[in-house]
């Protein structure tokens, strides 16, 4: 198992745009994901999860992987969180 902290630094946080490219990403790969944040856990591939647990701009975030390709689901969602989403482009 794998485990990283992350900070959700976006201004809309995890809405649903970027909530879905989380889940799509995290579904991408074998292992499994689980994240805790707002003193909650989620299934890091189940859409409804991720955005039930309310993660806003600033939000520290723990992104946990078990499985033959933890790796580099890690590294794959670190990058898309440090990317902003695409979003704040300014």
């Amino acid at each position: 198992m794998i485990e990283i902290q992350v900070t959700i630094t976006n201004t809309t946080g995890l809405h649903a745009r970027p909530a879905a490219q989380f889940v799509q990403k995290a579904a991408s790969f074998r292992c499994k994901v689980k994240i805790v944040g707002n003193n909650k856990e989620a299934d890091g591939k189940s859409i409804l999860a991720v955005m039930g647990m309310g993660l806003t701009q600033n939000t520290k975030l723990t992104i946990m992987a078990e499985g033959e390709d933890e790796e580099i689901c890690i590294t794959a969602l670190k990058k898309l969180i440090e990317s902003n989403f695409g979003e704040d482009m300014v």
